[in-house]
């Protein structure tokens, strides 16, 4: 069920909140929704599963590209756990928002029991780059989401062997069709903060996964990706050896966490982050 609350500023952002146990914030993509997690949400039964929308995303305010910043939407994403009374989660980030998580580590590094990023890293790759720059922003010419779907598989290069309806779900996720065709279900504003967050010289990342050290790390990629590449994955994992991680064949980005590579290193991520919890 779909609840809400208040910023600081007065923005109304959308969220969930479901099970109990270890709390979880799962965190989505650049240009995505609560829904990014449906999919990996059975295997999260035994914990509370929290997932909010971001500004200018799904069913949260629209608040203009100067606030869709990732410093702003961690800043939302502590102001959500303040709302629910949490004081410490473990951060599932997809993409964008494993860059939050990142964030998080270094800011609010008391708040967070564990991080676990699904095909992100201190270094994105410019190939992957380019690619959202070219789509983020603009509507698919598709008409209808079963147009979309068809279409769908030859966009994205690097899926393989994707489940039955998948492309036509995913759609359905992130798309809302109108008597005009295909919508977004986000702010197209998006685009200018997205393309002003990188110009000029990209920061240094690194010294903010180094912020994770004493907390539980994995990270899942796509054996495909072309966001996250092999080499700085390798990085992560010499820098934190103890880090799980797992590869996703015939996935590109971002792996949608319910492939049978990527559920065992959830599982095991969530139970550090269980006996943290606890302990």
């Amino acid at each position: 069920m779909t609840r809400y609350f208040t910023t600081a500023d007065g923005a109304k952002l959308a969220y969930s909140d479901e099970g109990t146990g270890l709390p979880v914030l799962c965190l989505a993509g650049l240009t995505r929704n609560m829904a990014d997690f449906d999919y990996v949400a059975p295997q999260m039964k035994d914990v509370r599963m929290i997932r909010m929308d971001y500004r200018g995303r799904g069913q949260s305010d629209h608040t203009g590209s100067a606030t869709y910043t990732v410093p702003q939407e961690g800043k939302d994403a502590i102001a959500l756990l303040d709302h629910l009374g949490i004081e410490k989660a473990a951060i599932l980030g997809t993409s964008r928002g494993g860059l939050i998580g990142l964030l998080l580590a270094a800011m609010a590094h008391d708040r967070m029991l564990g991080l676990c990023l699904n095909d992100v890293g201190p270094e994105i790759e410019q190939a992957g780059l380019q690619r959202i720059f070219d789509y983020i922003g603009r509507a698919p010419a598709a008409p209808t989401y079963d147009a979309l779907a068809e279409r769908l598989p030859a966009a994205m290069p690097g899926f393989a062997n994707v489940p039955e309806g998948r492309w036509r779900a995913d759609a359905e996720k992130h798309y809302e069709q109108t008597d005009d065709g295909l919508k977004l279900r986000y702010d197209p504003s998006l685009r200018e903060a997205f393309l002003a967050a990188f110009e000029g010289e990209a920061p240094d990342l690194w010294p903010l996964w180094d912020a994770t050290a004493d907390m539980p790390v994995a990270l899942i990629r796509g054996a495909n990706s072309d966001l996250l590449s092999p080499e700085v994955a390798a990085r992560m994992q010499a820098r934190r050896p103890d880090m799980i991680f797992a590869e996703v064949p015939d996935r590109a980005h971002i792996p949608w966490l319910d492939e049978p590579e990527a559920q065992p290193a959830i599982r095991d991520w969530l139970q550090q982050c269980q006996t943290r919890f606890t302990g």
